[in-house]
């Protein structure tokens, strides 16, 4: 007698139901009239535009990404909420994607010490909700403008235990570190066993030639968030000669509508 295979997992249940028809959906559906996408340009410019105002005053920031899916007991999201209590310490602002499990972590370790916590979170088919340990955040449509605001006012970036979302924004980083959009920024994976597949795929991409063995050293990977400060210290803080203060938010101009962070 044979079996009938057990169905898939769903994970429906909890992302939510299958989207409907949306602007970002017809916009990676193909060519549309002429004036379609001239409204969508506009309005993709007017997403861009708007992260620019919300997070131009938000100070040196250091991007933590990582999953959404890890409940508070569990030992990744205590990892991310040291980090950025150690991260705010230091002087920087907690940048996340603004939403639950590791990002949530990470932007309250900087509120419990009383640093700058700031989200950038996005509109997903069930919605994804800003925690509530944020000082400032702005939503997006456009997963392309939302990581556009994640790598542009960041230093570092931390990277934690995450899915398909966390390994975009990481290799996203990696290649333009690679490829020297960005020059010297720290990429610091911190779970060494969880990360110990890819280490090892990367080690075999260096092998086949398809990255050089200098490109493995854009990684660090660790467990140790003194380690991981080390890291941020020398190639953040000592190299772009970032101190923890605020002086741009003082030039915030009030009849252009632009707020501090503290405003």
């Amino acid at each position: 007698m044979h079996s009938e295979p057990a169905p898939p997992v769903s994970t429906r249940d909890t992302w939510g139901k299958d989207p409907p028809p949306s602007d970002e959906i017809q916009f990676l559906a193909g060519p549309a009239s002429r004036g379609s996408e001239l409204l969508r340009a506009v309005r993709i410019f007017r997403e861009i535009v708007r992260g620019f105002r919300a997070l131009h005053f938000v100070g040196p920031c250091v991007t933590v990404f990582g999953s959404a899916r890890f409940a508070e007991d569990h030992p990744h999201y205590e990892l991310a909420r040291e980090m950025g209590r150690r991260i705010a310490r230091r002087g920087f602002t907690v940048l996340t994607g603004g939403g639950p499990g590791i990002m949530e972590a990470a932007n309250r370790g900087a509120k419990d010490v009383g640093g700058r916590s700031v989200g950038a979170n996005i509109v997903l088919p069930k919605e994804q909700r800003e925690n509530g340990y944020l000082d400032r955040f702005v939503t997006f449509r456009y997963f392309f403008v939302r990581k556009l605001m994640l790598v542009k006012y960041s230093y570092a970036f931390v990277v934690m235990p995450g899915g398909f979302g966390t390994l975009d924004e990481l290799f996203e980083a990696a290649t333009l570190i690679q490829t020297g959009k960005v020059r010297d920024f720290p990429v610091i994976l911190m779970g060494t066993e969880y990360w110990r597949p890819l280490l090892d795929l990367l080690a075999n991409m260096a092998e086949q030639g398809t990255i050089d063995r200098a490109d493995l050293e854009l990684l660090t990977v660790t467990d140790s968030p003194e380690e991981a400060m080390a890291v941020l210290e020398v190639t953040s803080v000592v190299r772009f000669g970032l101190k923890p203060a605020t002086a741009r938010q003082a030039h915030a101009r009030r009849w252009l509508f632009e707020r501090p962070l503290g405003g």
